[in-house]
């Protein structure tokens, strides 16, 4: 009988071989764990899987959440908000050294509010920042750097993608993970904006001199389009903290509210309105691929016995906390080499969650480290998703030697944030802890 750690490790070698190759990664595990089900259970038990789970997942009320964040974004982001967001932003830092990248992080913070996917967010921002950077005499490669770093924060603010799959796969609540994220949102925000605002002191080749203060009227009218950010992060981050209504009531009100906004600006025509839907579509297909794929091979491993063989073999160990997140980082670093977020969380979930809570850590404090390391992987050279992103939306501008020498900064300050999070537990946990508290 072969060891369940080994058919373990054999799947992962197979499902990475498979994505290396070629195959979509959500592809990729789902005929790893077809196979191997069929291997360990049989051929009965293999087909009953591959004919249900699919059809169960898709139908889960629960998973409503995704298509309405996802449609929410599109929306929001073609009603002009991302471009307002900025533009306020550059005003009221327009006379501090190195504004533009103060102005993208504080715009892309904000724009995380109302869009849940880091890779949407440092595409977006580079097609509405990194020209004009370039212009003024900004440095290429930290410009990129921080682009790709601002996206991340998408990650952590609701509406969340990343901790909704979290919570869907390991049975946490949503509404929480989504409001623990606030704090650490906030931090990494103003963790970059600090850290850009030391750097650009000590090297005055990163940034021009300051352009002059704007007037209040400059900035007041700009700050009139800002309304319709307050009222989506209202309706949502509010709606969830104040228990008005539920994640999934949450996104649906978002969606509908950001479709009202667009259509009162009468800046959303038919046909701009179709590829909201058709992209939104597209991109919940492609995440609902790599969700089913994740959990046949999470059936596979609890089949197998693997996920106990593992925790089993981690507490004979009795690691400390940091030793054990040390690991993840280093496991995190190397899958970010092949896998997108959303793949990664799904493939490592099954084995570290039992994990973490049977080592009696909290469940949602680990999902907002566990999206921390997310982050850091999709950073991290030399495959990261988000420098690939920026890379693609600069159409040209932007080569990956520049991003590799960008990035090196803000994976410091990642890296952190990560340690004051696993440092003080309450970073994450305050927040939720309040909620209906009245």
């Amino acid at each position: 009988m072969i060891d369940p750690l080994y058919i373990g490790l054999i799947a992962i070698v197979a499902m990475l071989a498979l994505s290396i190759a070629g195959v979509p990664v959500g592809m990729a595990m789902g005929a790893v764990a077809v196979v191997g089900l069929w291997i360990t259970g049989g051929p009965a038990f293999a087909l009953n899987v591959l004919t249900n789970l699919p059809f169960a997942t898709a139908s889960d009320y629960s998973f409503v959440v995704i298509p309405m964040f996802v449609l929410m974004g599109a929306i929001a982001s073609s009603s002009g908000i991302t471009q307002e967001l900025f533009g306020f932003s550059n005003l009221i830092l327009r006379s501090t050294r190195g504004a533009l990248y103060q102005a993208t992080i504080l715009a892309s913070a904000g724009f995380a509010a109302i869009s849940g996917s880091t890779l949407v967010n440092a595409a977006l921002f580079t097609r509405i920042a990194l020209s004009e950077m370039l212009r003024l005499g900004y440095d290429r490669a930290y410009s990129a750097g921080c682009i790709a770093a601002a996206g991340t924060i998408a990650a952590l603010i609701p509406p969340s993608i990343s901790f909704v799959i979290y919570g869907l796969l390991t049975g946490e609540s949503v509404a929480e993970l989504l409001i623990a994220g606030v704090v650490p949102g906030v931090l990494t925000a103003a963790g970059y904006m600090i850290g850009t605002s030391f750097l650009v002191r000590v090297r005055k080749d990163l940034a021009p001199e300051p352009q002059p203060r704007a007037t209040l009227r400059e900035i007041g009218i700009s700050a009139k389009g800002l309304w319709a950010t307050f009222l989506l992060a209202a309706l949502v981050i509010g709606g969830i903290y104040l228990g008005f209504t539920t994640p999934s009531g949450a996104g649906a009100l978002g969606a509908i509210g950001a479709l009202l906004i667009a259509l009162t600006r009468r800046r959303l025509s038919r046909a701009e309105l179709a590829d909201c839907l058709r992209s939104s579509a597209g991109v919940t297909a492609a995440l609902f691929i790599v969700i089913i794929g994740g959990l046949m091979f999470t059936r596979f491993f609890l089949v197998a016995g693997t996920v106990t063989s593992a925790t089993d073999l981690l507490q004979s160990f009795e690691l400390s906390p940091v030793v054990f997140i040390m690991l993840l980082v280093v496991v995190f670093m190397v899958l970010g080499m092949f896998m997108d977020p959303l793949a990664m969380q799904v493939m490592t979930l099954p084995f570290v969650y039992p994990m973490v809570t049977s080592l009696g850590y909290d469940g949602v404090w680990f999902g907002v480290i566990m999206v921390k390391l997310v982050e850091l992987a999709v950073l991290s050279p030399p495959v990261g998703m988000n420098l690939f992103a920026v890379i693609g939306a600069s159409e040209g501008k932007v080569s990956l030697s520049d991003i590799y020498r960008g990035i090196f900064p803000f994976i410091v300050i990642e890296a952190i944030v990560l340690i004051l999070l696993i440092a003080f537990p309450q970073l994450s946990l305050w927040l939720p802890q309040q909620m209906f508290a009245n």
